[in-house]
């Protein structure tokens, strides 16, 4: 039986070298190709992968994000997190959100067959890398000690707006990605400052980056720099 996979990441030549790997196996499809988290939202929703690999560091919707949003349509495909980092706070947040697997991008070229296949079969699959009872006592820890992360105070809408401030869009960017009037971008934006204790666009950059929610290569530090320069202009 073939197993159908869709591939999410926003490094072209990444993502181009692990499908031709992945496509050297008889039991594997890779079906669709996704440049950034919404994309593989939609194309989840219309192809209907068995499987999709998700970067956990996009543009327009990281993919814990994109992860939480597919599993609310359709729980039964199986999500497979890539990332370079293999902090406890970024697997605790994938596997809740509903991630099947978790797999570090240094080692997914010998790991990434066995991982779908592994996850397939209804198992979680975590890198070789990672070591289980750290991510399990982790987990353990954060029920426990009840230690509030205020992304669980954000609804999946307003964790979309907040990254895509994050990455430098302005409103009319915004409201044109997720199809929202601009006044309605202004009121999710006012309404996080206010659920997140925060006093402007900056300190929303900054909160975003401290949560993992968009990665610095997107250019973060300058957004903060830009959104100083404007608040100082102002």
């Amino acid at each position: 039986m073939i197993t159908s996979v869709l591939f999410a990441d926003d490094h072209l030549m990444f993502r181009e070298a692990l499908t031709m790997l992945l496509e050297l196996q008889p039991d594997i499809m890779v079906v669709g190709q996704a440049a950034d988290g919404l994309e593989a939202v939609r194309m989840a929703k219309a192809i209907n992968p068995q499987t999709v690999l998700m970067d956990i560091f996009m543009p327009e919707l990281n993919g814990i994000q994109a992860t939480a949003e597919i599993k609310k349509f359709n729980h039964g495909i199986k999500v497979i997190i890539l990332s370079m980092s293999a902090t406890a706070e970024h697997v605790y947040q994938s596997f809740k959100a509903g991630a099947d697997g978790y797999l570090l991008k240094d080692g997914a070229g010998s790991e990434i067959a066995e991982a779908v296949r592994c996850v397939h079969t209804g198992k979680r699959y975590v890198s070789e890398n990672i070591s289980t009872l750290l991510t399990g006592n982790y987990a353990k820890y954060r029920e426990k000690s009840g230690k509030d992360n205020l992304l669980d105070l954000l609804s999946i809408r307003e964790r979309e707006v907040l990254q895509l401030v994050a990455d430098g869009k302005t409103a009319k960017d915004i409201s044109e990605t997720l199809r929202l009037a601009q006044t309605t971008v202004e009121t999710y934006r006012n309404r996080l400052r206010r659920k997140l204790g925060l006093s402007d666009h900056i300190e929303l950059i900054k909160f975003a980056i401290q949560h993992g929610m968009t990665d610095l290569t997107y250019n973060s530090e300058s957004n903060i720099a830009s959104e100083e320069q404007t608040e100082k202009m102002s």
